[in-house]
């Protein structure tokens, strides 16, 4: 059993609100954490699968049923099935509040995002606290395993199984499933193949500025059809969006937000990226680095703090800003060279930004500077450094 870096985090959460929402997409371990969370609760938690017809039929008067725990923990899983139990949730916790139990009710497990689960958000404000679960991180899995976990992906299936061939299997299984089953769940029927292909060019243009006009005329849809497509996959936790930085700062800075496939082993089976001979030899290579830095980094810091790109027109860059406070700025470039230097680019976004920190996160182990503004890093040095600051505020 690997510990999550969230175990702690949702444990206190537990007993501090009446429902948990434990979102991620589907196969990442929401389901194994929350059986090792409570298997130490007396009396032990009631657990529903709302998959299952059994379990839903239980919930055929789910206020009589649920009512019957009043005393328990109630899990529900998958909980993106059944909206309508929201509004009866929400009339439970008040009760159970009424009668002096003000916390540790129910933690709901979903595989889609908090903004596709709206009823939730009307129903329950006040009531829970939404929580993002990831696939592993280096954090978890040791700097050991820095490469297996970007050519693999954090899916803990994917990451641990035996070889290289039965973890491709797995995340393309995955991916099958998700189109032909999670997606069509989630609206309007979309062709599997289509989407697909969608999924695939996005995977192409990893860490790309966004352009829809393009994918539409590839796909030959409306560019309407593209923002569904790709709300879609950013509900379901496939796809991040990165947004610009935008700021008075007397520059014409780029607008478009840049897009990422977020697990890295899903964006790696869509290309038929099976080894990493095959990876480091792709073009894909750098980009795919890139969006797996930025995925590790989001992951420890659990959404807390906003994340962006800076770039301007004339060319200045910065590939990740981490705005710490207001107007505390860390600037990240992320390399996967062994021996980065410091851009042009990096160089004039550094003379604008004045940020706090800049650090270089490059595929090795040491810590150095390359000057007295730049500092390059390991993926796990900076993961601690930024857990060691979250702490600190």
């Amino acid at each position: 059993m690997i510990k999550r870096c969230l175990h702690d985090y949702i444990k206190v959460a537990l007993e501090s609100f009446p429902a948990v929402a434990l979102l991620g997409p589907r196969q990442v371990g929401k389901t194994t954490l929350s059986f090792e969370l409570t298997k130490a609760i007396h009396p032990s938690p009631i657990y529903l699968d709302l998959e299952k017809p059994s379990d839903r039929t239980k919930l055929a008067d789910a206020e009589s049923y649920l009512t019957q725990y009043s005393d328990r923990l109630v899990i529900l899983d998958e909980i993106q099935r059944f909206p309508d139990l929201f509004e009866i949730l929400r009339s439970l916790i008040d009760q159970r509040k009424r009668n002096g139990s003000p916390a540790g009710h129910y933690l709901l497990l979903g595989s889609a995002s908090k903004d596709l689960l709206q009823q939730s958000s009307e129903s329950l404000a006040g009531r829970i606290n939404y929580i993002e679960l990831s696939g592993f991180n280096v954090e978890e899995v040791g700097q050991s395993h820095l490469n297996d976990l970007w050519l693999r992906g954090g899916f803990p299936d994917s990451f641990l199984a035996k070889n290289e061939e039965i973890s491709f299997n797995w995340r393309d299984a995955l991916i099958k499933t998700y189109l032909e089953r999670e997606i069509p769940n989630f609206g309007p029927r979309i062709p599997a193949e289509t989407l697909r292909r969608f999924w695939t060019m996005l995977s192409y243009n990893q860490g790309e500025l966004l352009n829809s006009a393009r994918l539409a005329s590839s796909l030959g849809v409306s560019n309407p059809t593209i923002t569904r497509y790709l709300d879609l996959l950013v509900d379901l936790f496939m796809v991040r969006i990165l947004r610009p930085w935008s700021n008075n700062l007397g520059k014409r800075l780029v607008k478009t937000p840049k897009i990422y496939i977020r697990d890295s082993g899903l964006a790696h089976a869509l290309l038929g990226i099976r080894t990493m001979d095959h990876l480091l030899s792709h073009p894909i290579v750098g980009h795919s680095w890139e969006g797996f830095i930025i995925e590790n980094i989001e992951s420890v810091l659990n959404n807390k703090i906003n994340l962006f790109f800076y770039r301007t027109s004339a060319g200045a860059e910065v590939d990740l800003l981490i705005e710490h406070r207001p107007g505390q700025l860390i600037a990240v470039e992320i390399k996967k060279s062994l021996t980065p230097t410091i851009t042009k680019s990096l160089h004039e976004a550094i003379a604008t930004l004045n940020p706090w920190k800049t650090f270089i996160i490059y595929s090795g182990s040491d810590q150095y500077r390359l000057s007295n503004e730049v500092e390059v890093i390991s993926l796990s040095r900076f993961l601690d450094f930024i857990q060691n600051l979250d702490q600190k505020s």
